[in-house]
């Protein structure tokens, strides 16, 4: 094994386990001083672990290791879990994303983060591990001496049974910088309780994901207090929630507040029409720090967006990302958007995708494009449908503008 190779990447290949134990022959070497091992979707099964552990255990110079997307189960984790707590095992990272774990993998998870002071990721999203064994899970890691940054647990069968254990290790672990809890039935109960780790002084969450946990109107008055209250929190997702406009004219108010320092929010699909839009426009012109803003699949429509517009041409506004795909739009809104595109040396990324805008409304997009003060470099165009003649202008475009990357 070539002692200056340090990441090794093998994702979705047929290694399998015969694979993995020639593979890891090499690992085993002295001479190998590998840090990060990728082996996502390798067709790996519980038989791959053992060898897998006899690497943990024997190289402390293996940070990181990535085995999601493989059919481990949870009698092949138990036996990474032996590994983990051999003291020569230096983990920090660990990925078992889609593991087929169940709830009996808690306690042989509880031991290892009790013994790896050194681990700061963990993430087990996708897996059917449910309320008892994440409270258990949590109950772990408030105990556990790591400094865990990162906790990852989407589509775990989470309901807000387990928020208030999630709200302790939020509340005792100011490490934790980055939570996703997405894809699980929180609910505003829920989220009122994970509200109260969030909110504690402790706490110093940075990037928070919530898509997807049936949320409501009724939770965005304490997720504005979260937004205007904790200045370590740039990033937050709510996508696929049902906040409607009373819910984001809550959040945009938040938005105004001089202490937020949100950077990064995933609104799409939330219900959302024309309606919020100038609550949008308003957060905009007085928001300096928010840089990418995930409005696609909302009725928006023409009038939302011009409204939008008012606040993207705003000078406080400094978005560099913003994405309205699916937000029936037409041509009708496409000169106001080209004109916040020539003007706006900050907007570099704007998706469009799955709108009406037809020739007319791609030719004045083009128009800015040209424009020597657009700054543009990713323009998202799917499921757009234009005639070959403005196919023709986009190509020569991207020729005289190869900095500009159309993607369609």
């Amino acid at each position: 094994m070539n002692p200056s190779l340090t990441e090794l990447k093998l994702n979705n290949n047929e290694l399998g386990d015969a694979g993995i134990e020639y593979l890891c022959k090499g690992l085993l070497m002295p001479s190998c001083s590998l840090q990060k091992l990728w082996l996502q979707n390798c067709n790996l099964t519980s038989a791959s672990c053992e060898t897998l552990r006899s690497v943990l255990s024997a190289q402390p110079s293996l940070t990181e290791l990535h085995v999601g997307d493989n059919k481990l189960g949870t009698a092949g984790v138990k036996v990474l879990c032996q590994g983990m707590m051999n003291p020569n095992c230096k983990l920090q990272k660990l990925q078992l994303e889609y593991c087929e774990l169940t709830a009996d993998i808690v306690e042989a998870l509880n031991a290892a983060l009790q013994s790896k002071p050194t681990l700061k990721e963990l993430s087990l999203s996708n897996n059917t591990l449910g309320d008892t064994a994440v409270k258990q899970l949590c109950r772990g890691l408030v105990e556990a001496s790591c400094n865990l940054e990162l906790l990852h647990l989407e589509n775990c069968g989470i309901t807000s049974e387990s928020c208030r254990e999630i709200s302790a290790v939020l509340s005792n672990k100011s490490s934790l910088i980055d939570l996703s809890v997405g894809d699980n039935k929180v609910g505003d109960s829920g989220l009122a309780l994970l509200c109260q780790g969030l909110m504690h002084p402790n706490c110093k969450i940075q990037k928070l994901w919530l898509w997807d946990c049936d949320l409501t109107s009724a939770s965005c008055r304490d997720l504005s207090r979260l937004i205007s209250t904790k200045e370590t929190l740039t990033e937050i997702s709510l996508i696929d929630n049902n906040l409607r406009d009373s819910g984001m004219e809550m959040l945009c108010q938040a938005l105004k507040d001089p202490k937020s320092k949100l950077q990064e929010l995933w609104i799409r699909e939330c219900g959302l029409t024309t309606a919020c839009c100038k609550a949008v426009s308003s957060a905009l012109s007085m928001n300096k720090h928010l840089k990418v803003l995930h409005m696609g699949e909302n009725k928006l429509g023409d009038a939302g967006v011009e409204l939008m517009c008012e606040g993207l041409l705003h000078p406080n506004c400094n978005i560099q990302s913003l994405w309205l795909g699916n937000c029936d739009l037409t041509a009708a809104c496409c000169a106001t958007l080209a004109t916040v595109m020539a003007t706006k040396q900050c907007l570099t990324e704007l998706d469009l995708s799955y709108n009406s805008l037809e020739d007319d409304g791609i030719r004045k997009i083009c128009e800015a494009l040209r424009n020597p003060s657009c700054n543009m470099q990713q323009l998202i165009l799917y499921d757009i449908f234009w005639s070959s003649e403005v196919d023709d202008e986009l190509r020569a475009l991207e020729e005289s503008k190869p900095e500009v990357k159309i993607i369609s």
